[in-house]
């Protein structure tokens, strides 16, 4: 792989590596992310950019005018970390307790600072580069955030690009498709109000944890009886929080739901059909229910046309090999779905390795970012800009 890495990025591989260890060390949570915008800024200026602070809250964008091309392009890259404890027993392992960088948003963000330099530097193009350093991608919709404040308005793009590591895949190649890519996500937190009592005395009480129990398993039949088994749901009950002691009958319970789908109208259905679900099931026993459903992150589409031209730079400079074979949609989401319903453009994943190499799952205590995919990720900006903006 590394002959096909850009030369500028290839000789600064130990520093981009050493500013990944930097940003992972000093992790920041979403909103949050002071330090890391500061840096970021200050590199950016250093390169040549434009640079503007304070979108969305933390957020950084970078702009670079080289000749007189029409096309404007952006390249986004997440910046914040998450409410972990760090348990690598790496040396650069976070020193910032309860915080730590488990999603690889380190790399994602020294990756597009790297190839920040070297299109400053050295890169042939003819257009505008805008570099957007995008903060709370977890969960806090700072993509929203970002559009909300007027992104676009201040740096138009005719497409925007972004990537993700992914553990499982092979290291360096990519993946992605036209279309539904990734699911959309929502969450949803039901508080269960019953009658509590003594446990000796069952029949005066409405037992919410009973109820929040029935609701459980009724609401695994929504996949299963409700959707169409040729389209993808989940319903997953991820928290159930009820009663302190066990000879007490608990008044209250709360659950909170992760609910994902591809398709809007699944979305939909799934969002009538658990309210239905949980009010009728309460009823049943007697107890009351608040039903709090947020509406969080989009399923994510890529465009057809710019997803063809992403995947034809890498099979130029990688060729078919470069690409993982039989890629499917993924389960997860992500919230660039809001920055590709305003904008065309694509976001590809990238492999972090297979079994010990690539590490464990994201979002883990024990998870980090592959040093050895961070060039690999900076040249493909590089050849992605160059050929964008030829």
């Amino acid at each position: 792989m590394e002959s096909f890495l850009v030369p500028g990025i290839a000789r600064n591989t130990q520093e981009i590596i050493a500013l990944r260890h930097d940003l992972h060390a000093n992790p920041e949570l979403g909103y949050e992310e002071f330090r890391t915008s500061e840096l970021v800024a200050k590199q950016l200026r250093d390169y040549g950019y434009d640079v503007h602070g304070g979108l969305g809250g933390t957020g950084v964008v970078g702009t670079l005018r080289k000749g007189a091309g029409p096309l404007r392009l952006g390249l986004r890259a997440d910046m914040d970390a998450l409410p972990l404890q760090e348990r690598t027993g790496l040396d650069y392992a976070s020193r910032v307790p309860g915080k730590m960088h488990a999603c690889g948003h380190d790399g994602h963000t020294a990756a597009l600072l790297a190839a920040a330099r070297h299109l400053a530097a050295e890169a042939d193009f003819s257009g505008t580069l805008h570099l957007i350093f995008q903060p709370a991608e977890e969960g806090a919709g700072g993509g929203r955030r970002m559009l909300e404040d007027g992104l676009f308005e201040l740096f138009p793009c005719d497409a925007v690009f972004a990537f993700h590591n992914m553990p499982g895949f092979p290291a360096g190649k990519f993946g992605t498709l036209p279309g539904t890519f990734m699911a959309s996500s929502d969450t949803v937190v039901v508080k269960v109000t019953g009658r509590g009592g003594h446990g000796s005395m069952p029949h005066l009480t409405v037992d919410a944890t009973l109820v929040a129990a029935h609701i459980t398993v009724a609401l695994q039949t929504i996949v299963s009886r409700n959707v169409d088994p040729r389209q993808m749901a989940v319903v997953t009950v991820g928290a159930l929080h009820a009663g302190s002691a066990p000879n007490v009958i608990a008044e209250t319970a709360e659950m909170r739901l992760s609910v994902r789908a591809y398709a809007p109208e699944v979305r939909e259905a799934l969002h009538r059909r658990i309210v239905e679900l949980v009010r009728t099931q309460a009823a049943v026993f007697g107890a009351q229910v608040e039903i709090d459903y947020q509406w969080r992150y989009p399923a994510l589409r890529n465009s057809p046309e710019m997803t063809a031209f992403a995947q034809q730079v890498i099979r130029d400079w990688l060729g078919e090999e470069g690409l993982i074979a039989g890629m499917e949609p993924l389960t997860g989401s992500e919230d660039f779905s809001f920055t590709l319903e305003a904008c065309p453009g694509c976001y590809v994943i990238i492999g972090n390795g297979e079994g010990e190499r690539g590490g464990c799952s994201v979002h883990n205590p024990g998870y980090d970012f592959n040093d050895d995919i961070l060039a690999v990720a900076a040249s493909y900006w590089v050849k992605l800009a160059e050929a964008y903006l030829r």
